[in-house]
Formats: structure tokens, C-alpha cells, sequence
């Protein structure tokens, strides 16, 4: 049967009916912190806990954690990540700063750092000005894909080798626009997807696997590590005129399968460490 005659398939349906629910717990949040004041809550996320609310509970998710944990109910959630990314997330504990930072979002006024594990040997630095939509062609209904001009939301990212070799590349990764998937999307075109990467990775089938089943032996020698390998390393608000850059290093998950996948000394952390501090 063709795709046009495949009903789509939404994000993460299955396995939550499986009752295949990660859930955090407030010790582990309170960990994540990096920064917490009468403004702003910013943590550094592991790659699991999906940020948006969910029906499973307020340890199913970040923004459902956060108002357990610090009591946050009006928290605003300005800065996410996709459930499987890593890194830095910031909540506007006021009306205000969210009116602030969402500003500054729409206007771009703030930089982010990511870092991403590559699949393959990206040679040099590239630049990826290609238009994003939706992929029509995927039964994932939340797919995106590299688009014809006028046809999607313009996106423009830029990937920098950081380390390369085993058939893999540690990039530094930044973006002019935020669009859904911007960087995992740009970087299938790219012909590097990330590491792990179920939906945008080798075949997004995998994805429809992943949610029927969990993860298994096969996925695993498929995808090679559990979740895709992006972290958001660094944002800075200082464009947005606040006083505020926020770190998070290499984490230690995609460290420990740099240096044990890969045979790489530090699992990479020197270089991601260099890029996070320029």
C-alpha cells in the first residue's frame, strides 16, 4: 500500500498506552537546576522526560514536575526541547519575563548552542538554508522535511565539526530560525542524520516500531543508542538584554557511548567543553 493511502501516526501514542511511561522523580529534578531566582527556573533535562504535559501524571513530564516540585503553577515554559533532546530548558516564573522572553524569541533576540552526534564524517562546515513542512510522505505525523521555496517555513542551520572519525561526527550546532525539528531535519538533508534518531534516522519506521514495542534488540542494532544525540548546550539572553548566559556540559550518557562506541578519550568532552565556552 502507498503512503498517500497510510493514515498518519501522531507522536507518541503507543507505547504510552503500553503503560511504558518513564517518570522522574523530585530529587532527580532538583539535580537539573542551573539557575533559580524570583524570574527565571532554568534546568538541564536528561533525554527522556518529554517537556510537555502529560496524562500520566505530573512526573511524566517537565512542566508537570516543575510545578510539583517548586510549586510553579503558573511556570511558563519559553525555551523547550523535543522529549528525546537534552540540555536547557527555561521557565518564566512571571507574567512579565514570559512576555519578555517570548518577545525575544519571536524577534530571535537570544543565541543557542547545541551539540549533536553525526551520523558519518562531516567533512567542514556547512550551512543548511532550506525551507521546512511537513512530510507528507511519512506516516509520523509530526515529520518534517526540506520543502521547495515558498512551499514551507524558511530555517536556516549551521553544523561545525568538532571531532570526527569512527564513521561519526561530534558537531557544534547553531540556528537562525526555530522550527519544529530544525536541526534533525537539516541534518538528514544534510546526509548526517543524528545518532539514534528514530524518526529521522535511517527509516522512520523505526519510530512506529519504537512506539508499538518499546525499545528492543533490534532498534537497538538499528539505531545504536536509545534516544537521538542532541543537547542544547548553551543559551545566551544577553541579545535580549538580560544578564543570563546558561551552560550545560556534554552529558554523561552521550559522553560514555562516544568513548565506548567510539573509542574516543573524554568521550568528546574537550571539544564540546571548547565550544560551549567560545
Amino acid at each position: 500500500m502507498s503512503s498517500d493511502h497510510l493514515e498518519p501516526i501522531g507522536p507518541w501514542p503507543r507505547l504510552e498506552r503500553t503503560g511504558e511511561v518513564h517518570k522522574t522523580t523530585p530529587t532527580e529534578v532538583r539535580s537539573w537546576v542551573v539557575h533559580d531566582d524570583g524570574d527565571l527556573l532554568v534546568l538541564s533535562k536528561d533525554g527522556v522526560l518529554p517537556c510537555h504535559p502529560s496524562k500520566d501524571g505530573p512526573y511524566s513530564c517537565l512542566c508537570g514536575a516543575v510545578r510539583e516540585v517548586f510549586g510553579l503553577d503558573a511556570a511558563h515554559l519559553v525555551f523547550r526541547l523535543d522529549r528525546e533532546t537534552s540540555g536547557l530548558v527555561v521557565f518564566a516564573k512571571t507574567e512579565r519575563m514570559a512576555r519578555r522572553l517570548q518577545k525575544a524569541a519571536e524577534q530571535h533576540r537570544y543565541s543557542k548552542r547545541y551539540l549533536a552526534l553525526l551520523e558519518g564524517e562531516l567533512a567542514a562546515a556547512a550551512c543548511v538554508d532550506q525551507p521546512l513542512g511537513r512530510d507528507w510522505g511519512s506516516r509520523v505525523s509530526v515529520k518534517s522535511t526540506v520543502v521547495e521555496a515558498g512551499a514551507g517555513q524558511s530555517a536556516v542551520s549551521r553544523f561545525v565539526p568538532l571531532r570526527v572519525g569512527a564513521g561519526k561526527t561530534l558537531a557544534g550546532v547553531t540556528t537562525e530560525t526555530g522550527r519544529k525539528h530544525q536541526i534533525r531535519a537539516h541534518a538528514q538533508w544534510l546526509g548526517h542524520s543524528l545518532v539514534g534518531d528514530k524518526i529521522y534516522g535511517p527509516d522512520s519506521n523505526l519510530f512506529l516500531r519504537f512506539i508499538d514495542s518499546g525499545w528492543t534488540p533490534d532498534l537497538a542494532n538499528a539505531l545504536t543508542l536509545p534516544r537521538q544525540a542532541l543537547h542544547c548546550a548553551s543559551i545566551d539572553l544577553e541579545p535580549a538584554g538580560l544578564p543570563y548566559r546558561f551552560v550545560s556540559p556534554w552529558p554523561p550518557d552521550l559522553a560514555q557511548y562516544c568513548q565506548e562506541q567510539l573509542g574516543w578519550a573524554e568521550g568528546g568532552r574537550h571539544e564540546a567543553g571548547d565550544w560551549v565556552g567560545r
